[in-house]
């Protein structure tokens, strides 16, 4: 299926969920992460028992999380891939236990296998974020379009392309996109995600940090997920437990070229490194 361009979007644009709507370009949007794997990158399977995860959600969300980010399967390179069973059976009672506890805050399932979304959803999730954009499971698309719940799609590949980085990056997601109104889901349902740290090498990753705002141009809100990447440590030198200045940088840079949402560890920190921004970039002020 072919680019088709969006249709224009009112002014005020909403992110809608059944546990809460926000209203797109008020403020930034904070995506809190927490991985119930036992080899997560960057927290080392901390929450993978339930009371532990619940526990950090809730002190997620005291520290200024709009939303949680639920995954069942570590995304690290090198990461074994785990069964659609598996997967399911470790984001399932974390969901369940999320959504009557906090029930005014969205879920979102990390995930791009269509029967862990299914699953995810209908035990209380409200969005579903794709890392592989509907490609890594055929039958994710029209999962997501009989969901109907919000989806964050993600560029991604397996090989990092050899030249025109932007431009190839820019028509996947494009083509991102397509799959998705494809099977009829609209597109104030659909966010898009950049892929920093995903089928790209170091240079890559900062070409097009240094170039969002053309990815923002698309016309679909952005989520951005830099926090303690890989990019970080190459640029700092510093292992993943000293990188919170390094994703602040990014947060910051990302927010001043029109993300709408970002993915992180650290809530707290970088709720207030958004807050600041957000005083700077998105405030109109006439004297």
């Amino acid at each position: 299926m072919t680019w088709t361009d969006p249709e224009p979007i009112e002014k005020k644009r909403l992110l809608r969920t059944s546990a809460r709507t926000f209203e797109i370009g008020t403020r930034t949007l904070i995506m809190g992460i927490l991985n119930v794997t036992p080899d997560s990158f960057s927290d080392g399977g901390r929450w993978s028992d339930v009371e532990q995860a619940l526990a950090h959600a809730r002190e997620m969300v005291a520290l200024g999380a709009d939303i949680l980010d639920i995954g069942g399967e570590s995304t690290r390179p090198g990461h074994e891939p785990v069964s659609p069973e598996e997967e399911t059976a470790r984001v399932v009672p974390v969901i369940e236990r999320l959504a009557r506890e906090l029930p005014n805050v969205p879920i979102s399932i990390d995930t791009y296998k269509a029967s862990v979304a299914r699953a995810a959803v209908e035990a209380g999730a409200h969005i579903v974020n794709d890392v592989w954009g509907f490609l890594g499971d055929p039958d994710m698309a029209q999962t997501c379009a009989e969901l109907g719940v919000p989806v964050i799609l993600m560029h991604n590949r397996d090989l990092p392309h050899e030249s025109n980085v932007l431009a190839n990056t820019l028509q996947e997601l494009r083509e991102c996109v397509s799959r998705a109104q494809a099977v009829g889901i609209p597109d104030e349902l659909i966010w898009l995600d950049p892929g920093i740290g995903f089928g790209k090498t170091f240079e890559h990753n900062l070409y097009v940090m240094q170039h969002l705002e053309e990815i923002c141009g698309l016309g679909y809100p952005v989520l951005l997920g830099t926090s303690r990447k890989s990019m970080i440590g190459q640029a700092l030198d510093l292992p993943v437990d000293q990188r919170v200045e390094g994703t602040a940088a990014t947060v910051a840079l990302g927010i001043a070229k029109g993300v709408e949402m970002v993915r992180v560890h650290d809530i707290q920190e970088m709720t207030r490194v958004a807050r600041m921004t957000d005083a700077m970039v998105r405030t109109s002020f006439s004297f």
